[in-house]
């Protein structure tokens, strides 16, 4: 059978639903037993998200081969629960260097490179590579529809409907619509003309989703219909709920996913979605036991920069049938004087990762505020590093630190290592991607994972210094995990309290809703016991 393209873009506004659209798709597909995939096409000039502020993009999600890419990523392993490759995120930057380097190198003959049709192409290659041994490819074009940087991707798409035949090439445009207080009304205009940019482009859209906030009235769809030229079936209000991992049952209720079937000639297979049915009955359930987590945080204008974390945290609740409280905690307004204020009432404290030294010794306060008052502690990347250099200042060495901090530091508990120093580039010296690690027998980190043997994702440069083992081990933590092939610490923990475990490596990315990580709930459990 030839690979199916759904292609998933957007109007009106950016940040409409796109991402969770496309991977509930995904999710009713995969449940019908079909071979999915799914790919970000984002039209930033940036060949990776590597190096885009946290703050105002949100998180960076690593895949398992070490591609740092766009929030969305995280919601389609969540959705799909499957582990996506660098093909799965596709950005400008990328698809414009590889034509230059084309151009540089002479693969074009002389010719004279355009954007038609040789960025164009690249981006139609760059998706069918990622489609290959799928029975099912979805692809989100990033932006809006209109922007002038998308304007190149919108051409690919269009113009692969015609490569792969119309009964193989499916469009699904997702808009907004806004209510006015005033007239206490949702109005469909702004939709309206997100349909006709789409159709200047040359694309007619297949399904219309029109997320709201509000709900719905039948005469807006109608109007949709009307002025999209869209059978009335295929346009799906989709309000704001109280869960986005309620959005696969609302788009099977819809019909939606026996449309797809019928326009692609694929066989109507029955879902199976009582996992997610059962899921969301425990998400909606009333007068659940709540327990408090505090995230200790530095990028706070953004909560998605931590979307993963809160996420993991919310399934590892859940799976207690249980619901969690974020509290945020600025790190830099952190210090001995509040330290008691902030955690006075609560459950457990998670330091997750992040870059530079803003908010550093809030973090490192949190840590020993934790292993001190026998809290329980999960520290992430980042909140491993924090946790060893204030259990070792608790052992004396009252100037520990990071070089990533301090880079005349004496006592330099995290650092870059020789090997990695002999790298040219900066970046050559992240570990990106997946790692191995083994864990010593017996220990927190061994009954929590069940097993001596993991791979994990990493995105770090700095690491333990072993030299500070013993000074680290006075302080009241030990290393449990360690990398077979380096030696480099990946996992630290403290024997005699009641949870505190911290990792090199990123679990969060790893965690999903219908499995959640055993490092998370091992968090919220502890908190049961206290």
């Amino acid at each position: 059978m030839a690979t199916k393209y759904i292609f998933v873009t957007g109007g009106v506004l950016s940040g409409v639903g796109k991402g969770v659209t496309a991977a509930s798709l995904g999710a009713v597909l995969k449940s019908r037993g079909f071979k999915v995939n799914i790919q970000k096409c984002d039209p930033y000039f940036n060949v990776d998200s590597g190096t885009l502020n946290p703050a105002e993009h949100g998180e960076v999600f690593v895949t398992k081969d070490g591609a740092e890419t766009d929030l969305d990523l995280g919601h389609y392993e969540r959705f799909l629960s499957s582990n996506l490759t660098q093909q799965s995120s596709t950005m400008s930057g990328r698809i414009y260097r590889q034509v230059i380097e084309d151009e540089r190198s002479g693969k074009y003959l002389g010719k004279t490179v355009q954007i038609i049709p040789h960025v164009t192409d690249a981006m139609q290659e760059a998706i069918i590579n990622s489609s290959k041994g799928f029975d099912i490819h979805i692809v989100e074009v990033g932006g809006t529809v209109g922007d002038y940087e998308s304007t190149a991707f919108i051409e690919a798409i269009r113009q692969l409907r015609l490569k792969v035949g119309p009964k193989n090439c499916l469009y699904i445009h997702v808009v907004f619509l806004p209510f006015l207080e005033a007239s206490q009304e949702v109005k469909s205009k702004p939709a309206q003309n997100a349909v006709r940019d789409l159709r200047e482009a040359g694309i007619i859209c297949d399904i219309l989703v029109a997320r709201a906030d509000h709900a719905v009235p039948k005469n807006i769809l109608k109007k949709l219909s009307l002025f999209g030229d869209i059978p009335l079936d295929r346009v799906l209000a989709l309000p704001t709920v109280d869960t986005i991992y309620e959005v696969p049952l609302i788009i099977e209720e819809t019909g939606i996913g026996d449309i797809v079937c019928k326009e692609l000639s694929l066989p109507n297979k029955k879902s199976k979605l009582n996992d997610w049915t059962k899921l969301v009955s425990i998400i909606k359930k009333p007068n659940k036991k709540a327990c408090k987590v505090a995230i200790v945080a530095k990028y706070l204008d953004h909560t998605d920069t931590y979307s993963s974390v809160v996420e993991a945290l919310k399934s590892a609740a859940w799976s207690f049938d249980m619901d969690v409280s974020i509290v945020w905690v600025d790190a830099e307004k952190l210090t001995k004087d509040n330290c008691q204020d902030k955690f006075n009432k609560i459950d457990a404290i998670v330091v997750p990762g992040g870059f530079g030294n803003r908010g550093i010794e809030g973090k490192i306060l949190a840590a020993q505020y934790a292993l001190q008052n026998n809290i329980p502690y999960l520290g992430l990347c980042l909140g491993m590093q924090v946790a060893s250099i204030g259990a070792i200042r608790m052992a004396g060495i009252k100037n520990a630190n990071s070089t990533e901090f301090d880079v005349k530091s004496k006592d330099p508990v995290i650092d870059i290592m020789e090997s990695q120093k002999k790298q040219k580039k900066l970046g050559g010296t992240m570990r990106l991607g997946d790692y191995k690690c083994d864990i010593v027998k017996g220990s927190l980190a061994h009954k929590m994972y069940k097993s001596e043997h993991i791979v994990e994702r990493h995105r770090h440069r700095y690491e333990f210094n072993p030299k500070y083992t013993k000074q680290l081990n006075k302080g009241g933590l030990v290393i449990s995990g360690t990398n077979p092939e380096t030696g480099l610490t990946e996992i630290v923990e403290a024997p005699k309290h009641s949870y505190f475990i911290a990792t090199q490596f990123h679990p969060e990315f790893t965690s999903r809703p219908l499995k959640p990580h055993p490092l998370f709930a091992g968090l919220i459990g502890a908190t049961q016991k206290q």
